[in-house]
């Protein structure tokens, strides 16, 4: 295991955790939880994959306490750093909720360096109604940070989402920086985008695991599989069967392990 540090465009250091060799895959953890979450997935794959797992902006070892630097561009930029800074031309990005929504992104903006993606749990794509309550949501969790620390933000909220997420999230909290977390709620300002049509531009092969929640739900990520040109759903919800990382990792990385040897056949 390697521990590495790097720039990003902005100047601000960011961290990331590697394992195994082989195929380069980076997978990166959801909003709330850091790099270690998807450290039971990263060693059942490591026997055929060098696993690069960041702590994404905001989150673990990799604080940002600027909330203007939370967008969906600058993430995708935080991507291509990580793949030049370890000197990789391109990878297979996989991702879950906030990850899936970054792998995209950079899927979108950079075909090139996108060998593959696998979304663990696709995070909804909002009409402008509920973009609205979005904001509000992530700005009311940022201020109940800032009044009540992390513990207290997350309290409201674990209750609606998979155990196994409210696990992640439980486990991290005492790793994160307050106001990092703060900061990055900002990113609730900010669009994704607009519709599920515009996925149907991402051509690199795609795996999908539907999420079973209101903020990843299954009907998303069905239409996803449709809308994309190349994907594929995975046959495994993120469910409330799945109560730790481990579970999560036993479950998905079969398929995801599958998925990457068809890549490299193909």
């Amino acid at each position: 295991m390697e521990e590495i540090s790097y720039q990003a465009a902005d100047d601000c250091t960011l961290y990331a955790t590697v394992v195994g060799e082989g195929q380069p895959l980076v997978l990166m953890h959801a909003g709330g939880p850091d790099h270690k979450s998807m450290l039971p997935l990263a060693e059942r794959l490591a026997d055929r994959c060098m696993v690069v797992l960041p702590d994404l902006r905001g989150y673990g070892r990799s604080v940002c306490k600027d909330p203007a630097r939370y967008t969906w561009a600058q993430y995708t930029e935080d991507v291509t750093r990580l793949l030049d800074h370890i000197g990789l031309s391109s990878a297979v990005l996989a991702g879950a909720g906030l990850g899936s929504t970054i792998t995209l992104r950079a899927a979108a903006a950079y075909p090139e360096r996108i060998r593959a993606a696998v979304l663990i749990g696709v995070e909804d794509i909002e009409d402008d109604e509920a973009k609205e309550a979005e904001i509000r949501f992530l700005d009311a969790f940022a201020a109940r940070v800032e009044a009540e620390g992390i513990k207290a933000g997350w309290e409201p909220i674990l209750a609606g989402l998979p155990p196994v997420v409210g696990a992640m999230v439980r486990d991290a909290i005492p790793r994160s920086d307050p106001a990092s977390i703060v900061a990055a709620a900002a990113i609730g300002h900010d669009r994704s985008f607009r519709s599920v049509d515009e996925l149907a531009t991402i051509t690199v092969p795609t795996l999908i695991f539907p999420g079973t929640d209101p903020r990843h739900p299954t009907a998303l990520a069905e239409e996803a599989a449709n809308t994309l040109p190349n994907a594929q759903l995975a046959p495994i919800p993120i469910g409330a069967d799945l109560h730790t990382a481990v579970d999560l990792a036993r479950a998905t990385a079969p398929a995801i392990r599958e998925f990457l040897r068809c890549q490299t056949v193909g």
